[in-house]
């Protein structure tokens, strides 16, 4: 099969979608990969890493009209729209919910198109969305309290405190992969942390790891709104596979909320779980509403990009080499995890969550 790993043009991403060791491996196997030119540069991986591997780079329309597979990190921008066909299988982050014209676009294509976040394991697991969650977690804490910080327009908030001086508040919504990575990093630095989720064996699981350290709360619009209200940090770590974010915080919520405080909404991306968030971009992350601080972008992992796509190829690697071994069509019968993965074939929507989020009729895979 051809393979083809295109240069992510989305705003401040400088992810890419496989490694050298990625391609190697596909190499081996038969396949044949094609890298667009300059596709690593932004995580530290040059052409010639790429050629050594086994790959050829090429300019970027080769790299879209040869393929049966392209391999993304990110959803195709309209500049990519030109590219599509009938019978091209794109395999990347698509959140559809909470995109209707790039939808729009793949049904009126024919393109198939498979979602990342919407690869689901048996047991529930989302084995590729799960270590850019990670990331996100992670990186959600640490934009959080730089941005509490009062020259980025915060209240001046240290989170970990010192001595004789309480340390700042960081409210969790849900305890997913995300929220269980925040977690980890708030407590690490010495906050009060507090964690809402509407799932009593996850707010145990926590107040087991952690002795009482963290306040755990079940999910209710009581108990958020005084969370949020008492919040130095409110991070938004809710997720429903292929659906749009439920709204927790409401705008009303938001004008109660401390002068200074800020908000990160991980989820801003399947639409956002607070009422007042927007996508914003690395380069312009945050503004202001009712003098809180929003931080909204929609690609966290995307400014730390070579952990990310190290991460990342770790989890997509197996799927890729399931559809180039065996074609597409027997790779999703072969691999029900990767069958929910996808959102849209040939002008149908194959996924419930998506099809309801679009308000479109679902045509499930045969």
């Amino acid at each position: 099969m051809i393979i083809s790993i295109p240069k992510e043009i989305k705003e401040s991403e400088y992810r890419v979608a496989i490694v050298p060791a990625g391609v190697a491996a596909l190499a081996s196997a038969g396949h044949t990969v094609l890298v667009e030119a300059g596709a690593g540069i932004g995580s530290a991986i040059t052409d010639d890493e790429y050629r050594a591997a086994g790959a050829e780079v090429c300019a970027a329309d080769a790299v879209w009209q040869r393929p049966g597979l392209v391999v993304k990190v990110k959803e195709p921008r309209p500049a990519e729209y030109r590219w599509f066909r009938d019978g091209l299988a794109i395999f990347t982050f698509f959140h559809l919910a909470a995109d209707h014209g790039l939808a729009d676009e793949l049904l009126k294509t024919g393109v198939t198109a498979i979602a990342y976040e919407t690869v689901v394991e048996a047991d529930g697991t989302i084995p590729i969305l799960a270590p850019m969650s990670e990331v996100a977690g992670r990186l959600a804490v640490i934009a959080g309290s730089r941005h509490l910080m009062r020259p980025y327009g915060g209240r001046g908030v240290l989170l970990p405190g010192v001595p004789g001086v309480e340390p700042g508040r960081v409210v969790i919504l849900g305890a997913g992969v995300v929220g269980m990575n925040a977690l980890k990093m708030a407590v690490g630095l010495g906050a009060t942390v507090t964690v809402i989720d509407a799932r009593v064996a996850a707010l145990r699981r926590i107040d087991d790891l952690y002795g009482g350290r963290v306040t755990t709360l079940v999910s209710n619009p009581f108990n958020i709104d005084k969370a949020a209200a008492e919040a130095d940090l409110l991070i938004g770590a809710v997720h429903v596979p292929g659906a749009r974010t439920p709204t927790l915080i409401t705008r009303q919520t938001v004008s109660r909320m401390k002068k200074g405080s800020v908000v990160v909404d991980v989820s801003v991306d399947q639409g956002g779980c607070i009422e007042t968030i927007r996508p914003t971009t690395h380069s312009a992350p945050t503004y202001e509403v009712d003098g809180v601080i929003h931080y909204g972008v929609a690609n966290m992992p995307g400014a730390v990009p070579r952990t990310s796509t190290f991460a990342l190829t770790n989890a997509t690697l197996p799927f890729i080499k399931t559809i180039a071994g065996n074609g597409l069509e027997a790779a999703l019968s072969m691999n029900p995890a990767l069958k929910k993965g996808v959102n849209v074939h040939k002008g149908r929507v194959t996924h419930p969550a998506v099809a309801k989020s679009l308000n479109k009729k679902c045509e499930p895979l045969e």
